[in-house]
């Protein structure tokens, strides 16, 4: 990689105030998951003021995916790339003070490395390059919705398009995710007789026999699969004021390695968690006990090869930037991706733990390199599209 074939001209045309702004506006605009579609219209706007002509996918009856691809004869079949990010961000943690905050170089607000810095840095790019090139890149922009909660706009968008890589900007501090992490979302709950509080000791507890059955599953986990990160979410009981509730439930997050054994961890975790010892805990009957697998997305590990891979080397090394492949380690759009037989790449501005976080940040320096890279890489598919 030290032997350069030929300049990257990436790093020349950036517009770092507009992609500031548009940062700025994005961050400002409240757009949870469900919720999006201010933040659509904004964005469409932004597209088409810059020239762009951007496509409307209708994802439900009011939100859609805002979709750039290229013009060019065949349109659609010369998608070799998609540069994916996702609009929507979780619910914000203060109402009243969510908004965009700049000091220094950091940006801080709700969505600024999840992912709202991703998909301005490739609205940027996107721009820079399809509106000032003669040659259009075989590059489509797909900004989709509801990847927060049950990844609809990525489903959406595979229903209708097709295409070999992807690029999808979450936030990997800029380092190149070749391999993403597989998830598992599990609901475990446990139903009981409602009765009267004063009486409750000498019977079942839905709330006890649960804590039981999620410190059965996490002892299993962090005895028998140290590798896995796994959550716990979502606890609650029906509401009983003085009585012993019905029922209580809650959902279990699991990020796996691609390699894990997701069918032996399954089972395993099954069985512990209704076992009778785990139903019945001081020896109480218990009966009804709840296991629901609700999704499961495959992880994937992507070899170090392929034209995707290689144009990002290339642009790496014009960058001066050290070439290091890592893992996500998250659920993401990716693993959708992956599932429709797509090979998708994560790479974005932004550290993971800050993402949804009280006090998400992000540098905006690295949201600039990040506009460059993505626009290196439609330089780098363009000048191979040439020469071959």
């Amino acid at each position: 990689m030290a032997d350069k074939k030929h300049q990257n001209p990436a790093e020349n045309h950036i517009q770092p105030q507009r992609l500031k702004s548009l940062l700025h506006a994005m961050i400002d605009i409240y757009s949870p998951s469900g919720k999006e579609t201010d933040l659509l219209d904004y964005v469409k706007k932004h597209l088409r003021r810059c020239g762009a002509r951007p496509v409307c996918q209708p994802v439900d009856d009011i939100r859609y995916n805002l979709l750039v691809v290229p013009e060019t004869e065949n349109g659609l079949e010369d998608i070799q790339l998609a540069l994916v990010g996702h609009l929507d961000t979780v619910s914000a943690y203060d109402i009243e003070d969510y908004g965009y905050c700049a000091d220094g170089d950091e940006i801080k607000g709700l969505g600024a490395s999840d992912m709202k810095s991703g998909c301005a840095a490739m609205i940027e790019a996107f721009l820079v390059y399809q509106l000032q090139r003669r040659f259009k890149a075989p590059v489509a922009l797909c900004l989709v919705v509801g990847e927060e909660e049950n990844g609809d706009g990525a489903a959406r968008l595979i229903d209708d398009y097709h295409f070999p890589w992807a690029v999808v900007g979450e936030p990997t501090d800029l380092l190149p995710c070749l391999s993403s992490y597989g998830y598992l979302e599990i609901q475990i709950a446990s139903p009981a007789k409602r009765m009267h509080a004063s009486v409750a000791a000498h019977h079942h507890n839905a709330i006890e026999t649960l804590l039981h059955m999620m410190l059965q599953a996490s002892h299993y986990l962090r005895d028998q699969h140290p590798e896995i990160v796994y959550n716990f979410r979502d606890l609650y009981s029906n509401p009983s004021g003085f009585i012993a509730p019905d029922r209580c439930e809650a959902w279990m997050d699991i990020h796996a390695p691609p390699d894990a054994p997701i069918g032996e961890i399954i089972t395993a975790l099954e069985e512990v968690c209704l076992q009778p010892q785990a139903a019945a805990p001081g020896g109480l009957k218990a009966s009804g006990q709840h296991f629901h697998i609700e999704t499961i997305d495959a992880g994937y590990a992507l070899p170090e090869k392929g034209p995707i891979v290689r144009a990002l080397q290339n642009v790496y090394d014009a960058l001066a930037l050290d070439w290091q492949v890592g893992e996500f380690r998250s659920h993401s759009d990716a693993n959708q991706l992956w599932a429709a037989g797509i090979k998708p790449i994560v790479l974005g501005p932004g550290r993971l733990e800050n993402a949804h976080a009280y006090d998400e940040s992000v540098s905006f320096s690295q949201v600039c390199r990040a506009a460059q890279i993505y626009l290196g890489v439609m330089e780098e598919l363009l000048h191979s599209s040439h020469t071959n």
